[in-house]
C-alpha cells in the first residue's frame, strides 16, 4: 500500500509538472477572463428570468387580489338581497382567492430579495471582470517584459565577450606602449635641446674670451709703443751726441718692423 502511495504521488508530480510546463500565462489569463464573461452571460440570464418570474407573480398577486375584492362585494350585495346562500358561496370564492394572493404575496418577497440578490451579484462580477481585465493586461505586460528580460539574458549568456575584452586590453597595452615611447621622445628630444643650447652658451663663452684676448694683445703693443715714444722724447730732451746711422742699421730697423707686422698678423 506505501509503494502505491507512493507510486500516485510520483505520477500526480509529474503530471503537474508537465501541466506547470505546458501553461501559458497569457492564454491562462485570457481563459480566465473568458470563463467570467461566461458566468456574466448565464448571471444576466438567471436575472433576466428572476424578473419576469418576478413580473409574473406581481400579475398574479393583482389578479388574485381583484377577484377576492370582487367577491367580497358580491357577498355584501347578496347579503343585502337576502341571499345568504349566495353571501357564503361569494364568501368561500373570497376566501380562495385571498389566500391564494397572500401565499402569492410571500412568494413575491422572497423573489423580490432574490432579484436583488441576483443584481448586486451581478454589478460585482461585471466589477470583478473589469478588474480582471485591467488586471490581466497588467500582468500580459509583465509576462512580455519577463520573456524579453529571458532572452536578452539568453542572448549575452551566448555571447563570448572574452575575446572583445582581450582585445580591448591588446589594444589599451598598444596604446600605452606608444605613450612611453612619446614621452620617451620629448624628454630625449628636450635633452638634446638643453645639450645644444649648453654648448652654444660655451661657445660665446670662448668667443668673449677670444675677444678678451684679442682687445687685450691689441693694447699691448699700443701702450708699449706709447712707452717707447715717451722714453723717446726724454731722451731727446737730454742733450747726447747721436752717431749718423749706417746702412746695417737701417736694415735691423727694417727686420725688426717685418717681425713686428708677422706677430700681429698672426694675432
Amino acid at each position: 500500500m506505501g509503494f502505491l502511495d507512493r507510486l500516485g504521488r510520483v505520477v500526480k508530480a509529474n503530471l503537474n509538472d508537465m501541466v506547470s510546463k505546458a501553461e501559458d500565462p497569457e492564454k491562462i489569463l485570457e481563459q480566465a477572463v473568458a470563463d467570467m464573461g461566461e458566468s456574466l452571460v448565464q448571471l444576466r440570464q438567471s436575472v433576466a428570468r428572476a424578473i419576469a418570474a418576478q413580473k409574473k407573480t406581481e400579475q398574479q398577486l393583482i389578479k388574485n387580489q381583484t377577484e377576492a375584492t370582487t367577491w367580497q362585494k358580491k357577498a355584501e350585495l347578496a347579503i343585502k338581497n337576502g341571499r345568504e346562500d349566495l353571501a357564503r358561496e361569494a364568501l368561500v370564492r373570497k376566501k380562495t382567492f385571498a389566500d391564494t394572493a397572500a401565499v402569492l404575496q410571500q412568494q413575491l418577497t422572497q423573489q423580490n430579495a432574490q432579484v436583488k440578490t441576483l443584481k448586486e451579484n451581478l454589478l460585482a462580477l461585471e466589477s470583478k471582470i473589469q478588474e480582471a481585465k485591467t488586471k490581466k493586461d497588467m500582468l500580459k505586460a509583465r509576462a512580455n517584459a519577463a520573456k524579453a528580460n529571458a532572452q536578452l539574458q539568453s542572448t549575452m549568456n551566448n555571447i563570448d565577450t572574452s575575446s572583445a575584452m582581450s582585445a580591448f586590453e591588446r589594444m589599451e597595452d598598444k596604446i600605452m606602449e606608444l605613450e612611453a615611447q612619446s614621452e620617451a621622445t620629448n624628454v630625449l628630444g628636450s635633452a638634446s635641446l638643453d645639450q645644444e643650447f649648453a654648448q652654444l652658451e660655451a661657445s660665446n663663452s670662448i668667443d668673449d674670451e677670444l675677444a678678451m684676448l684679442k682687445a687685450a694683445s691689441q693694447e699691448a703693443p699700443a701702450l708699449e709703443a706709447a712707452k717707447m715714444v715717451d722714453e723717446m722724447e726724454e731722451v731727446s730732451d737730454t742733450p747726447v751726441e747721436t752717431p749718423e746711422p749706417t746702412d746695417a742699421d737701417f736694415a735691423a730697423v727694417d727686420a725688426e718692423l717685418e717681425a713686428l707686422r708677422t706677430q700681429m698678423k698672426n694675432l
